[in-house]
């Protein structure tokens, strides 16, 4: 019986290996028109809780401070007060701070950086690899993703899935990559930018998901057949030691 599964189980991933999720010209020119749109005319915006640095040499009521942004997304600065920087990206909110630091200061130079990226995220999932959820900073790539995953020998880094959420209108988008043929050419031509909530998926190997399938099978025998071993292992001490 557990043979017969277990032929089961094989025949079944190997109709998922022949078909799989094949990938589509036109998907992936939807991902990598996102992301040269993304590159081109999108930076990170900060949120809540996201944490900023500022620097201003010349500014010293306000340089160096580093700010968590609050709730109703505002950092509190000395000669500012409450400033609502949610939405902003790092360029527009040392902008507004020259402008509101003109007042007091002759042309005060500001430059801002993003401390901790806390507000969005994107995820990794699969059997065998560190998932959860993941820091989006506006730069990750898939193989960023692949690579901090841990996958190892027993993940289909063939078959990775860049699962994209719906938004509005725009449908859920599935897209199935080689990242292994991507590590092994150095072609990064498409090593697409993940956008906040994306999901990679690493499947496991199909030798790795059998090995998988039959441990999961032997599981409930594994305390039977321990239970014949242990009386036999008990005599076999008994009789050493009765011979002594």
């Amino acid at each position: 019986m557990v043979a017969r599964r277990i032929c089961g189980f094989g025949l079944a991933m190997s109709a998922i290996a022949s078909t799989g999720c094949a990938v589509n010209n036109a998907d992936i020119l939807h991902f990598l028109r996102e992301h040269e749109h993304e590159v081109s005319a999108i930076e990170y915006r900060v949120g809540v809780p996201d944490r900023v640095g500022i620097s201003a040499p010349r500014i010293l009521e306000i340089d160096g401070e580093a700010q968590q942004i609050q709730p109703d997304g505002k950092i509190t600065l000395r000669l500012i007060g409450g400033l609502k920087i949610v939405g902003m990206t790092s360029k527009e909110i040392a902008a507004k701070l020259e402008v509101l630091l003109s007042r007091y200061y002759v042309d005060p130079k500001v430059s801002v950086r993003v401390l901790a990226y806390n507000s969005k995220k994107y995820y990794v999932q699969g059997p065998g690899v560190m998932s959860g959820p993941r820091p989006y900073t506006g730069h990750d790539t898939l193989l960023d993703a692949v690579l901090a995953s841990g996958a190892d020998f027993q993940s289909w880094t063939r078959r990775v899935q860049v699962i994209r959420p719906a938004h509005g209108d725009t449908p859920v988008r599935r897209l199935e990559m080689n990242v292994d043929k991507m590590v092994k050419t150095g072609d990064w031509s498409q090593n697409i930018l993940l956008e906040p909530d994306d999901i990679v998926y690493i499947p496991l190997t199909p030798l790795a998901w059998v090995g998988q399938q039959v441990r999961g099978l032997l599981l409930p025998v594994a305390p039977v057949a321990r239970a014949y071993q242990t009386p036999s292992e008990f005599m076999d001490t008994n009789d050493r030691y009765e011979n002594r």
